[in-house]
């Protein structure tokens, strides 16, 4: 390198030597000398950039010193020069590195996401997409006045009966919707099936808005429902704050349409697209542009008017675009009025045979409101503010929206795994027990359900290694690859104990410590992880992690998918605030992935023992008593150290079952539908 310096500096080629003669003359010539200049013209002292040489004759004589001085601080500077470039090196390949690190880990992510797309795609979900988008493009015939009511409903019969044929359907929905009209009304119809025809109208639909326990259950009840022979469509209001990129072949309904409110007609615009290959349909007021351009879904102070004046429109486009569904289902407060609009409004526009079926995910939040409301919709508010109808039960000056829909409902489903319709009625009713009594024979008791297809640890792609009830050594290699992600020992004999809270109170937290610190004496690691679904649970979680401060618990502060099916895979417990869990659903999952629901033992009421063994409970909850039968933390420890061969045969019986959407929680719905279209 110092060669190279010399080399592109304008030093004279002259040799450096004492008795350097000019031939000519004889006299001694002019010695070069050599100068160490920087970039910046200062000369000497230490250099940290590239140098430049400078060239100067004096007698050679008078300043060999002085050569022999240059010469040695160019070397001087050469090396700091040299040092100062490996340096540079040095911190250029660590950028590099980091780089390349940050590469690694992108290109890591958008492989991850790749993943969990497919995880939620089924190999059907394409057939259904296609029927789902046909049938919308229906709609969009009957808005425009291409074709009638009556035509649309034997058009949508015709798909409903052949789903089947996905490949013709992708031949022509390229097409215009006169040139699809052609071919829907030459297609060969086929026999009928015994489907149901039924359109949800809620306010939210998972993955496109999800806010609770509601959007899970409406899209994994609906994918199920299909996938046994049963149209379903979707209604949702257009909210700001959707997930557009998981809404396909997304378009705008080029037509007008006009929904009452407040006495008065006012425009909507009429977006259609494909979510999970179910059909929805987005309703976008115009003239109340703000109800649904929002932040947050709910918590206003005028929730009752936004999602009245969608309930509303929602029965209104039914009407205008000619459909007449088996079933309109309804959900919780938000959408519980269309039960009286229906009866008292819209059963007698061509919807005589079709039913209403409310769920509620629980009694919790009821919306109550001043009678002279229900004007803003069309109803009467006298003629509805009475004991028997939506008069509030507490405070008899005000009406109650969550009980409209439970009178004016054919059926009300209540969403619960645990509970028998008797311990809702009496305990879990807030204040509505008196209607819940009257109206006892139309509750049915469901347990919600969770989606297989993407929580099954024989073909998980987040997993290490796969495995199921057939052949369960995956298991341990996942227990070890969590161990080492969270830099635990590496042991499988020890005790790995899981916990993914959705919610947990102080209280909750406090009783958690003592039941941790018994446990980790015993040498049993915990993994916890936060849901992100309530705020400050994260840092309350941070806070537990500080004050215990124990070399077996990890925490970690943020939800992440990938790394909440490895901890399902690699527990030998999972702890669980509440059997009830229907956001999460992690009781179920950890069946699935053999690992023992262990309900934590708090003295709240809440989380306490079961009650009775009513025969009216579901099969889930049966199950659950007869196989977990309240078993607490310590004894579930004893089980698996001295009694390996009776836990195992417990966890793999439970891994068998099949707690999914298409199992009981479908099951109970379509024996609903049932009952109620045959009244």
């Amino acid at each position: 390198m110092i060669t190279e310096m010399l080399s592109s500096s304008s030093i004279s080629k002259t040799p450096l030597s004492r008795s350097n003669f000019s031939p000519s003359n004889g006299k001694p010539s002019r010695a070069s000398f050599i100068c160490c200049v920087r970039k910046n013209a200062e000369s000497n002292g230490s250099s940290s950039g590239p140098l430049q040489l400078e060239l100067g004759n004096q007698s050679s004589d008078e300043n060999v010193p002085q050569m022999r001085s240059g010469v040695r601080k160019l070397f001087r500077e050469a090396q700091q020069n040299i040092l100062y470039l490996n340096k540079q090196h040095i911190l250029a390949m660590e950028e590099l590195d980091r780089v390349k690190r940050e590469k690694r880990s992108l290109l890591d992510r958008i492989e991850q996401l790749e993943r969990i797309k497919l995880m939620y795609t089924r190999k059907g979900c394409d057939k259904f997409s296609l029927s789902a988008e046909l049938l919308l493009r229906i709609d969009s015939m009957v808005l425009t006045s291409l074709i009638g009511s009556k035509e649309a409903s034997e058009f949508r019969r015709l798909v409903m009966d052949s789903i089947g044929s996905a490949d013709y359907f992708s031949e022509i929905m390229h097409k215009q919707d006169t040139e699809i009209l052609v071919e829907l009304r030459h297609f060969p119809r086929k026999s009928r099936k015994s489907g149901y025809h039924i359109i949800h109208i809620c306010t939210e639909m998972a993955p496109v808005v999800s806010v609770g326990s509601l959007a899970p259950y409406v899209t994994g009840l609906s994918r199920a429902l299909q996938r046994k022979g049963n149209l379903v469509e979707v209604i949702l209001p257009k909210y700001a704050s959707l997930n557009l990129n998981e809404v396909h072949g997304l378009r705008e309904v080029e037509a007008e349409f006009h929904s009452y409110f407040n006495g008065q007609l006012h425009g909507n615009r009429i977006w259609t697209g494909v979510v999970c290959g179910i059909g929805v349909t987005f309703i976008e007021p115009l003239y109340y542009s703000a109800f649904f351009g929002c932040e947050n879904i709910y918590g206003y102070s005028h929730d009752f008017e936004r999602f009245t004046y969608f309930s509303r429109a929602s029965l209104d486009y039914i009407i205008k675009a000619g459909k007449q569904p088996d079933v309109l289902h309804i959900h919780n407060w938000e959408t519980s009025i269309v039960g009286p609009l229906f009866w008292d409004v819209f059963v007698n526009q061509g919807l005589g045979g079709t039913r209403i079926m409310l769920t509620c995910q629980s009694f919790e939040s009821q919306c109550v409101e001043q009678p002279e409301k229900l004007a803003l919709c069309g109803l009467d508010p006298y003629g509805l503010h009475c004991s028997d109808r939506l008069q509030d039960n507490n405070k008899s000056h005000l009406v109650n929206v969550l009980k409209a829909g439970v009178v004016y409902s054919n059926n009300v489903i209540i969403m619960s795994s645990m509970q028998t319709k008797g311990q809702i009625i009496h305990a879990t009713s807030h204040g509505l027990e008196p209607t819940l009594t009257i109206h006892k024979d139309k509750l049915v008791v469901a347990p919600p359900g969770f989606d297989s297809s993407a929580w099954d640890p024989s073909v998980d792609k987040f997993l290490p290694q796969n495995y199921s009830a057939d052949n369960m050594k995956g298991k341990s290699v996942c227990k070890v690859s969590l161990q080492q992600h969270l830099g635990l020992q590496e042991k499988v004999s020890i005790i790995l104990v899981g916990c993914i809270f959705s919610d947990i109170s102080d209280i909750e937290l406090e009783n958690l410590k003592t039941l941790i610190w018994m446990a980790s004496r015993r040498g049993v690691q915990f993994v916890f992880m936060g849901s992100g679904q309530t705020p400050g649970l994260n840092s309350a979680l941070e806070y537990f992690e500080e004050e215990l401060k124990d070399e077996n618990m990890r925490f970690l502060n943020k939800y992440d998918e990938s790394l909440a099916h490895l901890v399902l895979a690699g527990s030998d417990i999972m702890l669980c605030p509440s059997f009830d869990d229907t956001v999460l659903q992690i009781p179920l999952k950890a069946m699935r992935y053999g690992a023992m629901p262990i309900l934590l033992d708090f003295t709240d009421s809440k989380y306490g023992h079961f009650v009775d063994r009513d025969l009216e409970g579901t099969e889930f909850s049966r199950y659950f008593k007869d196989t977990f039968s309240n078993m607490p933390l310590n004894q579930a420890i004893d089980e698996l150290k001295n009694n390996p061969s009776k836990w195992d045969k417990k966890i793999v019986d439970a891994m068998t079952k099949d707690f999914s959407w298409d199992a009981e929680c479908c099951d109970v719905h379509i024996s609903a539908y049932t009952a109620i279209k045959n009244l």
